[in-house]
């Protein structure tokens, strides 16, 4: 890959030599000029000089600021879709006559221009970085300016291409690893930080625990996606029982479960493009060959949204009034009386309550109930951070993944069938009912 990225930039250079970037207007603004550029990219038959072209385009796009970029993808949107007059006639064409190359031709003329300007922007030595760079920049503008989403689509749709899980390599991370990867591991970890270098090396380097991340090969040291395990002897209930610096080693001899505790997605530009589900798949594959004796695959997962959802609740109509107090859990009485009720509303909240749409609130549970997983336990307490306290009140739960339920659960969770949860689940979730009917009820009065 070095070598080709190598090659590419050599071409590349060249090309400038027969590219005229004089002939780009000087007096236009940096986004005509850079709109410019676009049109005789998708105009250039020369691969040398369309290399050339495609890097003065990422050049000239990283000095825009925010404003620039957002006009940028305006015109994008505006002038690189399909070409109205021809798909119109292709149309017509296919509708008097639908045949197979009517509708090649009617495919071809429907695909809009953008595409395949950013295909050739790929072509160009760090070309797929600088579009997840871009992306990135256009999934922060949606909020405010939903009218690109045609664009993110475009994305969307050749990203979803390119990194399949066929191009996907798994790695196991560990201390030889190379430092620029470990490094990148610390930032990019987002449910459990990593402190420093030692917090790092107890989670990757004892025989009790181990992280696998997916790269791809256009993104040699960029991990797209990791997720961190640790081996235990049993399903683990809170967090402070993984991290603790102090804990007891196991050795893999004595290892019979492997919890799944952190995932974490490394490229803001490739939101929505799915890893995560392969990424659990493979890793359990790995560590069945690697350790046999293992018999339970669980994570230990936040439920990053669940503290929002209760404030919007009549919380002193269901007798959490002890919520506002600073450090509650700390104090026995209003830790008792809370215990009584916050599991079965966070079981409730994960295994029924939906939104307009009839998908499950929690984002976390969708992505594992969806993957075939079982919610299998809620746990009081587990993750009693700052980080945790406010988003879930210390609630954190193990999802298991019983390889031959997997196909079952997941058939009956996209068919809209209730959610896997074992039985003690479901009955919290009944307890959860009836507490928040009666805080609806009393708050009517």
């Amino acid at each position: 890959m070095s070598f080709l990225g190598d090659m590419l930039s050599a071409i590349a250079e060249r090309g400038k030599a027969l590219v005229d970037f004089t002939a780009i207007p000087q007096a236009a603004t940096p986004v005509e000029q850079v709109a410019a550029l676009c049109r005789s990219l998708l105009s250039s038959r020369g691969e040398a000089g369309a290399l050339a072209t495609a890097t003065e385009v990422f050049e000239r796009y990283r000095k825009l600021d925010g404003s620039q970029r957002q006009m940028f993808f305006r015109v994008l949107l505006d002038e690189f879709g399909p070409d109205m007059e021809p798909l119109l006639t292709a149309a017509r064409a296919f509708v008097s006559s639908p045949d197979d190359r009517a509708a090649e031709t009617l495919h071809h003329l429907s695909e809009p221009r953008r595409q395949n300007l950013f295909r050739l922007l790929n072509q160009s030595t760090h070309g797929t970085a600088e579009l997840i760079g871009m992306r990135a920049d256009l999934l922060a503008m949606l909020p405010d300016d939903p009218g690109l989403r045609p664009v993110d689509r475009d994305f969307q749709h050749l990203f979803r291409s390119w990194f399949n899980r066929g191009f996907l390599e798994l790695r196991r991370i560990d201390w030889e690893t190379p430092a620029v990867i470990l490094e990148r591991i610390i930032r990019y970890e987002a449910v459990h930080e990593i402190k420093d270098w030692e917090d790092l090396r107890r989670r990757i380097d004892p025989a009790d625990r181990r992280l696998y991340a997916f790269f791809h090969p256009r993104l040699r040291d960029e991990p797209l996606i990791f997720v961190e395990v640790a081996l235990a002897r049993d399903m683990v209930g809170s967090i402070a029982s993984i991290l603790n610096p102090e804990r007891e080693i196991i050795g893999t001899d004595q290892a019979q479960t492997a919890v799944f505790y952190s995932i974490s997605d490394c490229q803001p530009g490739l939101r929505g493009i799915s890893f995560g589900n392969f990424l659990i798949k493979q890793v359990v594959q790995e560590l069945r060959a690697e350790l046999p004796k293992l018999q339970k695959f669980v994570t230990l997962s936040p439920v990053p949204l669940f503290a929002r959802w209760l404030g919007r609740q009549p919380i002193d109509k269901l007798g959490l009034d002890a919520l506002s107090q600073p450090n509650w859990w700390l104090e026995p009485d209003a830790a008792e009386a809370i215990e009584q009720k916050l599991p079965a509303l966070a079981a409730l909240y994960l295994t029924e309550l939906r939104d307009s749409t009839g998908r499950l609130l929690d984002p976390v549970a969708r992505f594992h109930l969806g993957n075939g997983a079982r919610l299998e336990r809620i746990n009081w307490l587990a993750n009693t951070s700052s980080a945790g306290m406010a988003s879930s009140h210390g609630i954190m739960v193990n999802y298991l993944y019983k390889l031959d339920e997997i196909e079952r659960n997941h058939e009956a969770y996209a068919s809209g069938h209730p959610v896997a949860a074992a039985g003690p689940v479901r009955r919290l979730a009944n307890q959860g009912t009836r507490l928040l009917e009666q805080g609806t009820t009393d708050e009517g009065k």
